[in-house]
């Protein structure tokens, strides 16, 4: 009976190890757009609660998903740890500014037929995750699992245990302050002036 207890939980283990190995460059992922630091830790987290739930997962072809959520988790429970702290942005801060707005005034491709799509093209990968960064967690998480990740905003609201209008709150306000960093980025980093032409 215990060599079959054995062979159960080594069979189990290496299932595991399996599904660890398939989904952990997702995981990683994720968990750097969802975090501007502390990325390894959070997937690391998500291994260790996953392992011990591993039981409880009942159909193999969820894994991926079923990691995804606990990863989410993971990060929830974090924002609660911080959520003492946690700097939320007023309405009228990020209502005031219009990237639409900005680019128009400043003009930035003056030879440009398609203004905005030139000011959008500039932007590389790295450079939207650096401004990804750039924003408090309360708002990246949300643009991130609904932009990035794809989920739907009822999903984001129990994946994150809020209601659903603190989410659509922000969802708004974190697009907003995208717009707004998205500028600043640009500006501070000599993007604009890169792309003149002339």
């Amino acid at each position: 009976m215990a060599e079959e207890v054995r062979t159960v939980e080594r069979a189990s283990k290496e299932a595991f190890e399996r599904l660890a190995r398939e989904h952990l460059p997702r995981l990683y992922s994720v968990a750097r757009r969802l975090t501007d630091e502390g990325a390894e830790d959070l997937v690391q987290e998500c291994l260790l609660r996953a392992y011990r739930a591993f039981g409880s997962l009942s159909a193999p072809e969820a894994g991926g998903a079923w990691m995804q959520a606990i990863l989410v988790n993971a990060f929830r429970d974090r924002l609660r740890k911080e959520s003492r702290a946690v700097k939320e942005v007023a309405v009228e801060e990020v209502d005031e500014f219009s990237l639409y707005r900005t680019i128009a005034e400043e003009d930035p491709f003056p030879y440009s037929d398609s203004l905005h799509v030139d000011f959008l093209r500039a932007f590389g990968k790295e450079d939207v995750r650096a401004v990804l960064k750039r924003l408090p967690d309360i708002y990246r998480a949300p643009l991130v699992l609904r932009y990035m990740q794809g989920f739907a905003t009822k999903e984001i609201a129990r994946m994150l245990d809020a209601p659903l209008g603190t989410i659509l709150a922000r969802l708004h306000r974190g697009r907003k302050l995208f717009e707004r960093e998205l500028w600043a980025y640009a500006s501070e980093t000599g993007l604009l002036e890169k792309e003149v032409a002339p």
